[in-house]
């Protein structure tokens, strides 16, 4: 940052003594009090040499981050919703459009993950292809506890799916893993409470209360983009889509406002209740692409997230065409209480 002003209008000693402490405060840490008592002037006058460096291109400020961060839109999307964390992501120069999540949003959000996660905590992670994608791409994390929130989509790929990712997250972590080896969603209510009081499931369960940093994948209700929608049958989605559903999250749906719908579905499945989900101190949403943003947007007005990982395209569709409102990553409210 500097104004194109030339330091010519400065003498020898004054530009080699505002280079000293353009250095001692940029580039050493020091105060401008230290700076100060070493020079045998006021701090006032270490600031006002400071400035003076800045107008006269001595000093040069440059706020750079990786190029694949858009640290604009990441700030104003974090704003708009009153989002913790807001990361939004370039796309590849080799990307395919309107494909499903890009996968970049993976080893993005595992050095989130790995910001975000302390010594202690209890790391949950849901199914869904972006946190399989994440959990693949971890190298670092604190030690933690890592617990499984959903059954798997498909127990024949158990083992590649959202079991493999708790256990890879727990290995890189160092610490305990506690999957669930049992279907996300069961026939009917009676077979899905019978299955929570089996051991292993009962047990992930009772870690939920536990979590402190969760990782969840949003889907949009159509098919190939939505876990839930791919396993029901075709009456079935025509309903819930009659109730307006337009998006998914760790087997919860809900409308173009937030809202969910569709409960009796939630007592067919394995997954975090989303009372749960919202007393979750950091939830952190990973989703991006065109096919995916309205999705977006209804789960980030249902007020379960905190954090949202997403790529310039939906983000560009969050900020211009949603109008501003509400901020529901502030104060957690369910759109239902309103």
């Amino acid at each position: 940052m500097s104004t194109g002003r030339t330091a010519a209008r400065m003498g020898p000693a004054e530009l080699v003594q505002a280079a000293a402490m353009a250095r001692r405060f940029y580039l050493e840490g020091k105060s401008k009090i230290q700076i100060a008592d070493e020079f045998g002037v006021s701090r006032f006058k270490v600031a006002r040499v400071l400035e003076t460096a800045l107008e006269r291109d001595l000093v040069r400020i440059e706020i750079r981050v990786p190029a694949e961060l858009d640290a604009e839109r990441s700030d104003a999307l974090r704003a708009r919703f009153g989002l913790r964390h807001a990361v939004v992501v370039e796309a590849p120069a080799d990307a395919v459009p309107d494909t499903r999540d890009p996968e970049n949003l993976g080893s993005v959000a595992a050095d989130l993950l790995a910001e975000l996660v302390t010594e202690g905590d209890v790391l949950g992670l849901a199914w869904g292809r972006s946190t399989i994608n994440m959990a693949q791409a971890l190298h670092r994390l604190p030690p933690c506890t890592v617990v499984q929130l959903t059954g798997v989509y498909d127990a024949g790929t158990a083992e590649r799916g959202s079991v493999e990712a708790v256990r890879r997250a727990a290995e890189v972590a160092g610490g305990e893993a506690h999957p669930i080896y049992a279907p996300m969603l069961l026939p009917d209510a009676a077979t899905a409470t019978a299955l929570r009081s089996q051991t292993g499931v009962a047990r992930a369960f009772e870690y939920f209360d536990k979590v402190t940093v969760a990782a969840v994948s949003i889907g949009s209700w159509e098919e190939g983009i939505s876990a839930m929608h791919d396993m029901l049958s075709e009456d079935e989605r025509a309903h819930y889509a009659s109730l307006g559903a337009a998006a998914e999250m760790s087997a919860h749906l809900f409308d173009a406002e937030g809202r969910r719908i569709g409960r009796d579905l939630g007592e067919r499945c394995i997954t975090v209740e989303a009372d749960r989900l919202r007393r979750i101190p950091e939830v952190v949403a990973i989703a991006g692409g065109a096919r995916k943003r309205e999705a977006i947007v209804a789960v980030l007005r249902s007020g379960l997230v905190t954090s949202l990982v997403t790529d310039a395209v939906a983000a560009d569709y969050l900020l211009d065409e949603v109008a501003p409102g509400r901020r529901p990553a502030l104060d957690r409210a369910d759109p239902d209480d309103l």
